[in-house]
């Protein structure tokens, strides 16, 4: 089977799975920001089934480029394991199973990246920030996605059920727009996507 064929197969099996991946116009817009950086090294924080890494690696430049993604679902994770090898793309993307805050914690700082990805656990995005702040490189660039969540940002939400993520991604939101280390828009795109240009 093509390349191409396998990818749409992938993506289509996540859509009817209901496995959140990303929306077209997000993905499209975030394809466009890697191919005007040209990133070496990619760190994704929440892999699902691998799409949104194996796009991305399309755009990976320099030598020995890599993408590390981290998955906690083990069923998830072993699907990106097994549709980033189909897509032939196990030497440009290594799959990591652990819970993102953990292993996050555990990276050196000398391990540092172009760009680093952020789409998990909506109320864990302040601490995600605060550790790709950490790992990512001087210049380098922090895009978080959904930071809308589903438009309860937005809104006047105060419900019990998603109040804690909801007021964290408020917070995030005011955090990268405000602390001067970060040069940020949040596109009306998707679900809010927010693009941090990270000044150390």
């Amino acid at each position: 089977m093509e390349k191409h064929e396998i990818l749409k197969n992938i993506k289509k099996e996540a859509l009817e799975n209901h496995v959140p991946i990303l929306q077209d116009i997000s993905l499209d817009f975030i394809l466009l920001i890697l191919k005007l950086a040209k990133p070496n090294k990619i760190l994704e924080i929440g892999t699902a089934v691998g799409y949104s890494a194996i796009q991305f690696s399309k755009y990976l430049d320099g030598e020995n480029p890599k993408i590390k993604t981290i998955e906690k679902n083990e069923t998830m994770y072993n699907k990106a394991v097994e549709n980033i090898k189909a897509m032939e793309l196990e030497n440009k993307i290594e799959v990591i199973h652990d819970d993102a805050i953990n292993y996050l914690k555990a990276l050196d700082e000398s391990d540092t990246y172009d760009v680093i990805f952020i789409d998990a656990a909506k109320g864990q995005y302040l601490v995600f920030l605060e550790e790709a702040t950490r790992l990512v490189k001087n210049k380098g660039i922090i895009i978080a996605d959904n930071v809308y969540f589903k438009g309860r940002v937005l809104s006047d939400y105060n419900e019990h059920k998603y109040r804690t993520a909801t007021n964290r991604l408020r917070e995030y939101i005011k955090i990268v727009k405000e602390d001067k280390r970060y040069d940020t828009t949040i596109f009306d795109i998707g679900d809010g996507v927010s693009v941090s240009f990270v000044n150390k």
